[in-house]
């Protein structure tokens, strides 16, 4: 980090603002001067594993990230305004990473084995969190905690499960960050045998702060259903969508493209669901549960309402014809015929009633013959 001789004050006083702020840390773009510690190219933080992740993120071989806390930061740079000599300057340009590290260096070697203590232990207990929210539960913290411990530049960890009859393997990807000791939680590889087949299939889900893909979601993916996220665009704005695998399409590391279908796409969950005859949707607290269950991409046992009769069904959310699956009790799929019971059980007293209607006014106008002449022209018969 380097910044111009005539731009150091300005930072320190954005420093001091980030602080008072309660950011604890910036991550910048190397190479490029800092000219203001509050702007468009630097990112700011409150805690030092966001700051890394972010770094991690983002570094290519033509970016490069890195981070720095906040406050050490401008207390190095103060002191480097009453001892000048501590400053590196070459080209007019103050070596601010150099100064921090001599500022550090001044400090118990007690006090900084202690904070990478602390850094340590908060990003094992960060990844137990994140492994077991994305649905692998807790049985793998104490082989994650040994993995950290044995260190090294990545590693990974085996999980198996089975959903149904349906047997899923999957391998968690971790990696060592090239600017901190920290590790990262970067993708799990799912293959998914069904039962009584003896192929597999095989797709890779990527972790994304803050809301992964879940395993179960992951699961609902590769059976062919849809799951609504919230997702993050390059420009950091959130946006929900429901994404469903393309198997028609694969990208050069032969994963199944997603497609997504956005909130502009016209979607409307609740609405589709309305429109069947829904035991559970007359209880708030049966609906919200079951419009979280069918955003999940999980099948839903629901309870059909026809003719007086209940009858057990499944649904799933089919986001791209907007509406959604139905299937009978032993899962084959309705297609027309739920439509068509529904339609006869909500129109069969319409119906008579028109029926009822047209044989009335047409015996008042020409008597008693008429319905039977009418039954005539019905069958293509002259009268």
């Amino acid at each position: 980090m380097i910044v111009a001789q005539q731009d150091y004050s300005i930072v320190m006083e954005d420093l001091l603002a980030l602080h008072k702020e309660g950011f604890s840390h910036m991550a910048y773009p190397e190479g490029i001067p800092l000219k203001r510690a509050w702007s468009d190219e630097v990112m700011t933080f409150d805690n030092q594993y966001d700051a890394a992740e972010f770094c991690h993120d983002n570094t290519s071989d033509r970016d490069i990230f890195n981070y720095q806390p906040v406050w050490p930061l401008y207390r190095a740079m103060e002191k480097g305004l009453d001892s000048p000599e501590l400053l590196s300057i070459q080209g007019g340009m103050v070596d601010l990473s150099a100064l921090l590290r001599d500022y550090y260096q001044v400090e118990s070697e007690t006090i900084k084995h202690k904070n990478n203590m602390d850094m340590n232990q908060k990003n094992l207990d960060y990844l137990q969190d994140q492994v077991k929210y994305t649905g692998f539960g807790e049985e793998l913290r104490n082989d994650l905690k040994q993995k950290i411990e044995k260190g090294g530049d990545d590693f990974k960890l085996q999980h198996s499960t089975k959903f149904g009859n349906d047997t899923v393997e999957a391998t968690l990807n971790f990696s060592k960050s090239k600017q901190s000791e920290m590790y990262f939680f970067n993708s799990y590889n799912v293959s998914l045998q069904k039962d009584g087949s003896a192929e597999k299939l095989d797709q890779t889900f990527y972790i994304n702060k803050g809301n992964n893909i879940t395993l179960k979601e992951a699961y609902n993916l590769m059976e062919g259903r849809s799951v609504h996220k919230e997702l993050t665009a390059k420009e950091g704005e959130k946006y929900n969508s429901w994404v469903q695998l393309d198997f028609k399409n694969s990208d050069d590391k032969g994963n199944f493209k997603l497609k997504h279908y956005h909130e502009n796409y016209g979607y409307d969950l609740e609405a589709a669901v309305s429109k069947h005859p829904i035991k559970e949707l007359g209880r708030d607290d049966f609906k919200d549960s079951l419009m979280d269950s069918l955003k999940k991409g999980n099948v839903q046992s629901v309870t059909f309402q026809v003719d007086g009769k209940e009858q057990k069904h499944f649904i799933e959310a089919n986001p791209q014809f907007k509406t959604v699956n139905v299937y009978d009790s032993d899962m084959q799929r309705l297609g027309s015929r739920e439509s068509k019971s529904e339609k006869q059980s909500q129109g069969e007293s319409q119906d008579n009633k028109r029926a009822a209607k047209t044989d009335v006014k047409d015996a008042e106008m020409v008597g008693d013959d008429a319905p039977k002449a009418d039954a005539k022209k019905k069958r293509g018969q002259k009268v």
